[in-house]
């Protein structure tokens, strides 16, 4: 089969503290100044090192990877909003891309006008344009204010059409980053249905993503990167599989997190460790089926906060987010947190999921959502087999595709009907 992508020994460098940017003469001049007052930077880091891979046409290729990983560089190198440092790329056909939002729209243009202008940058006549603009205009659902400047879109308005344009005009290649994240949850499900779709169609997707759910499900083959590397290419449930393990480096009741340099948030306040405790605050030694548990959170606050919301996400074995648990929606509210050291339990009364392996997120922000700390995959919950149901039949892990994931306390009635 041929190929419509090849990245062979792809290396990306960049200088800390230099303009990445495409500028204004103005912006460049005053860059350059200031540098000359700064003392000489020779710092740099490698974004990605002998990065190589091909894929084949009409492909779904999905990469994922931690914050930083280089994973969103290679799309930007691929759709040539950055050039390599060493290494070649070679794609074959038109590329659209939705790298991030308003990318490739003028500002004074019209949405209407933005549409023709990416049309033509791709190469496609007018009359090839005319016979896709209803169904771009449509599936934006921005048809009222089709004719109104771009730059009095709203952030999501330009994320919709920008969507549809990268979706809907004829290329052969197709670059979606984690944009979509930004999007309300229809829109997602729209855009992911439109991406399923595209797979049938010919034409080759590289989708970037968090959500391995939507990678496992809209990718035939998953590229795992990691400090600018390949780590595993390969089918997408084992290569997911070994991603999400590779969060955690030890599986004790109590996981502190003094090691984990990746994280989010401006660090006025960070989780310190996670202890699983029994509903009488005594450590844990096993977590069961329909179990009461306690999750007690550690953390530090550099000054006093106010009104901060904590929160844990609970994830499977393969990324599908489960629940979310945090105190906005529950109703906990914390006026202040003083400076310094404490913790924060969290109890749930029945831990109503099948036997299994899941992994654990936490974040603090604040009302305004703004981050105090976001740690991805930062713990491992073990959960054993029981008797959920007192019928004196475990639901074992390897019953799971039988049973799901969650688990419904229930009863059965049965009333017989007498015959007329």
């Amino acid at each position: 089969m041929a190929h419509s992508i090849i990245v062979e020994n792809l290396s990306k460098q960049y200088r800390i503290g230099e303009l990445h940017r495409e500028t204004t003469l103005s912006e460049t001049l005053i860059h350059t100044l200031t540098q000359l007052f700064k003392r000489k930077r020779k710092e740099t880091i490698w974004a990605l090192k002998d990065v190589s891979f091909k894929i084949n046409a009409g492909e779904v290729l999905g990469i994922i990877g931690r914050n930083g990983s280089g994973k969103s560089t290679v799309l930007k190198v691929l759709a040539k909003i950055t050039y390599p440092t060493s290494g070649t790329t070679k794609v074959l056909g038109r590329v659209a891309s939705l790298l991030e939002v308003g990318t490739g729209f003028h500002e004074e243009l019209t949405g209407r006008e933005n549409i023709y202008l990416n049309g033509s940058i791709l190469g496609m006549t007018k009359r090839e344009t005319d016979a896709k603009l209803d169904e771009i205009i449509d599936f934006s659902g921005v048809e009222k204010f089709v004719d109104t400047p771009i730059k009095r879109y709203s952030s999501g308005m330009r994320l919709r059409l920008g969507f549809a344009v990268a979706a809907h005009l004829d290329t052969e290649v197709l670059l979606v980053d984690e944009i979509l994240a930004v999007g309300d949850a229809e829109f997602q499900k729209k855009c992911l249905k439109t991406m399923g779709n595209l797979s049938g169609t010919g034409r080759t997707v590289l989708f970037v993503s968090h959500n391995m759910e939507a990678i496992k499900n809209l990718c035939q083959r998953v590229i795992w990167i990691d400090n600018g590397k390949v780590r595993q290419d390969g089918e997408p449930r084992e290569v997911i599989k070994d991603y999400m393990s590779s969060f955690i480096g030890m599986h004790q009741p109590a996981h502190g997190f003094a090691h984990i340099t990746n994280r989010g948030g401006n660090g006025d306040i960070r989780y310190n460790r996670i202890e699983f405790l029994s509903s009488d605050k005594q450590p844990l030694k096993a977590a069961y089926s329909g179990n009461s548990f306690v999750a007690r959170l550690y953390y530090y606050a550099e000054k006093q906060i106010p009104s901060p919301h904590f929160g844990l996400e609970l994830f499977t074995e393969l990324g599908t987010k489960i629940t979310s648990f945090n105190t906005w929606t529950s109703g906990f509210e914390v006026p202040f947190l003083p400076p310094g050291n404490g913790y924060i339990d969290l109890e749930v009364e029945s831990l109503n999921i099948s036997a299994g392996r899941y992994y654990i997120s936490l974040w603090i922000a604040s009302s305004g959502n703004l981050w105090y700390d976001r740690l991805e995959q930062c713990a491992v919950l073990d959960v054993e087999p029981s008797d959920f149901y007192k019928s004196g039949r475990e639901i074992k892990r390897q019953h799971t595709h039988l049973f799901g994931i969650v688990l419904f306390p229930c009863k059965w009635n049965l009333k017989g009907e007498s015959p007329k």
